[in-house]
């Protein structure tokens, strides 16, 4: 069950990557005034499609998957969410896409209302989203050619690559040891592949040297070079 409490900008392990880096340390508390910080688990429902679109938010830990879901019940995830991203629609009325958290997530939630007129009433934070739809776009644009253009081999090394830049806190340098935030199920829907397929391209990984898993969902790079050659 998600869990609220107040926002404490001091200890946000985003503070210098999320949009509200852009504004003055008195409009930040201003917004940390009138938001409020929660913790999701797991496979928990953030967002739901069809829910008024009331609050923006920002994922501060974890990671968050939005997807349709069609009327048979076949599940589509269309954009991954890493920390400082993100979640939901802002522009929109209602909420067309479901948002789950992929893993124990953390957010910072704000009354939509008042946030768009702090956006409006500072230049650097209506910058600072359109940077980041901007971003977005770019992360969409590559998540279809991640699907359409490679063979299954070089999907998940591709996917495995995108998660090591996710999990890093520093634009410069990528991580070598982190979390897989999706289950071999969730990879296959992605990358249009099945499971099995999945489980047999990390085998081949792992017998190659390149990764090494560790317990249900960790993964440590071996050879990074190996991995960008795979997603070439």
């Amino acid at each position: 069950m998600a869990q609220a409490g107040g926002i404490i900008c001091a200890t946000c392990p985003v503070a210098d990557r999320a949009v509200c880096s852009a504004l003055s340390p008195d409009d930040r508390a201003e917004l940390a005034r009138i938001g409020h910080h929660r913790r999701y688990t797991r496979g928990e429902t953030i967002i739901a499609a069809g829910d008024p679109n009331t609050v923006c938010a920002t994922l501060t830990r974890g990671a968050a998957k939005m997807s349709t879901i069609d009327r048979d019940g076949t599940e589509r995830i269309v954009a991954l969410v890493h920390p400082a991203g993100m979640l939901g629609q802002m522009f929109a009325p209602a909420a067309t896409l479901h948002v789950t958290a992929l893993t124990d997530s953390e957010a910072c939630l704000f009354p939509r209302g008042q946030f768009a007129a702090l956006r409006d009433a500072r230049p650097a934070l209506a910058a600072r989203l359109l940077s980041e739809l901007g971003r977005e776009l770019d992360e969409s644009r590559s998540l279809i050619d991640l699907i359409s253009k490679r063979q299954a081999r070089g999907r998940v090394a591709a996917l495995i690559l995108s998660f090591s830049r996710a999990a890093s806190p520093a634009p410069c340098h990528d991580e070598t040891a982190f979390e897989l935030p999706l289950t071999r199920g969730e990879m296959a829907q992605l990358l249009g592949i099945t499971i099995e397929t999945v489980s047999r391209t990390l085998t081949a990984f792992e017998k190659e040297g390149t990764i090494r898993r560790e317990g249900s969902h960790g993964i440590m790079i071996l050879d990074r070079d190996a991995l960008d050659r795979a997603a070439s």
